[in-house]
């Protein structure tokens, strides 16, 4: 490489010619008389670039291993040679991003956080946040108070009410209580839970919405009224099949009758615009922290059977939510936006927000929200809340109408035996719509429906 190196300079090298023919070489030594010419020796500008060409020539053979070597390297090696070219380029310093302002939560995620400890003047109910905003809740103390003590006093695993008042939206009471994770309360009415046979509520809007249905069809089934197995729904062509109608059929909450009015009446198309238009899979009321409620599309009919039954445990709900759609029905399908404060002031006194009722959307129409209302009476009158309502004489226990609809089912998150009880009253003009939901395990002392018994009883001898 040294020689090599020393080929430019002109100084060291000016008497070497190349391709010589000198008199030491004598095979190259023309003869006299033969002819031939001799081979010209360049000269000037053609000998420089001979001699460059010849350096360039010399610097390729010299530098091919070091290329074939560096293309053999090892993967880990040219990671170390990357990050070590990259460490270059990282010291330049990045600006700094600008940090990102913390969420604020809305008004009504504040009052729901200072409800649990507001001050009660009379039935109504104020608090103040740490900076001086003055809240002056829509909640009725007296039922607050009602249904918490019965959750406490009842040692209830896990408990949930909500009520609204169906013309306007406002809350009339959102409590829970847990003897097992006192920490469980802070979100509960904003969880999700399997909605269980609420859902059968849906698959009936759908079916009366599309004018397949009315209060008064019967529908024929195969299987008990709790049967979870819809591959025994089915009717027989022989006959000997079970028959009911649909009012009747919600009261008792027959399994195999809605799941046939989900697969053969409504259909999955109907259902899951229903779905929808009740407000799944969807973010509802902006500033309301609820989360979103589940329901996915079912892959086969079968799964479209489960799911019109209510049995699909991965549609879910929150109590909130499930307060609003009864708070709907009761109000000619108008769904309209929760709220939790009449008004809010400032530090000073001075009114920053006053509660303006607002319709979100329509559910249903007004003649389904009357079927619905119809079908829904049953369940109290003689169905699955009638022990709840009435003394062991068979005499109701609140001399109000009642619509409502029960729910049981298992669950994990938390895990238990889910009881839901929803409801409205009374059934004409109604003043109230509520949901409970009790969590139990194996062995219970009170379900949602006596809950909701109580509140109902509170709401109405006031």
């Amino acid at each position: 490489m040294q020689d090599l190196k020393n080929l430019s300079q002109k100084n060291r090298f000016s008497n070497i010619k190349p391709f010589s023919t000198g008199g030491n070489n004598r095979r190259l030594k023309p003869k006299v008389g033969t002819g031939r010419s001799r081979l010209p020796m360049p000269s000037g500008k053609r000998l420089q670039h001979l001699k460059l060409t010849l350096i360039f020539l010399a610097a390729v053979l010299a530098l091919t291993p070091v290329c074939i070597a560096t293309v053999k390297l090892s993967g880990e090696t040219w990671k170390h040679v990357s990050g070590w070219l990259a460490s270059f380029s990282e010291s330049t310093p990045k600006p700094v991003e600008a940090a990102k302002p913390p969420n604020t939560p809305s008004n009504f995620e504040l009052a729901g956080n200072l409800l649990e400890n507001a001050n009660a003047n009379g039935d109504h109910l104020t608090a103040v946040s740490p900076e001086g905003l003055h809240f002056n809740y829509t909640i009725q103390g007296g039922l607050q108070k009602r249904v918490y003590d019965f959750l406490a006093k009842n040692k209830v695993p896990y408990g949930v009410f909500v009520a609204i008042e169906p013309a306007t939206g406002r809350i009339l009471g959102m409590t829970s209580y847990s003897s097992v994770d006192p920490s469980w309360t802070k979100s509960s009415a904003y969880g999700l839970y399997p909605m269980a046979s609420l859902f059968k509520i849906i698959t009936a809007s759908a079916a009366l919405e599309s004018g397949k249905l009315t209060p008064e069809s019967v529908i024929e089934f195969r299987g008990g009224s709790t049967s979870e197995s819809p591959k025994y729904w089915e009717i027989s062509h022989r006959g000997k099949n079970n028959r009911q109608d649909v009012t009747h059929a919600m009261g008792k909450s027959i399994n195999p009758v809605y799941g046939r009015i989900a697969s053969d009446i409504a259909g999955k198309a109907s259902v899951m615009e229903s779905v929808s238009r009740f407000g799944f899979n969807q973010k509802l009321f902006k500033g309301i922290p609820a989360k979103p409620s589940q329901a996915t599309e079912p892959h086969s009919n079968n799964d479209l059977m489960l799911m019109g039954a209510g049995l699909n445990h991965d549609v879910k709900i929150s109590p909130l939510h499930a307060a609003v759609i009864m708070s709907a029905i009761a109000n000619g399908g108008r769904m309209m936006t929760p709220t939790l404060t009449t008004s809010i002031l400032d530090n000073k006194g001075h009114e920053k927000e006053t509660f303006v009722p607002q319709e979100a959307r329509r559910l249903v129409t007004s003649e389904t929200a009357s079927s619905l209302t119809k079908m829904l009476s049953s369940t109290v009158r003689t169905g699955t809340s009638r022990k709840a309502f009435h003394d062991r004489r068979g005499r109701p226990l609140i001399d109000v109408e009642i619509a409502a609809k029960t729910g049981s089912i298992n669950g994990s998150d938390p895990k238990g035996h889910y009881s839901w009880f929803a409801a409205f009253a009374p059934l004409q003009n109604p003043q109230i719509a509520l949901v409970a939901l009790v969590i139990n395990p194996d062995k219970w002392k009170i379900k949602a429906s006596q809950v909701g018994q109580q509140a109902l009883e509170e709401f109405f001898e006031k």
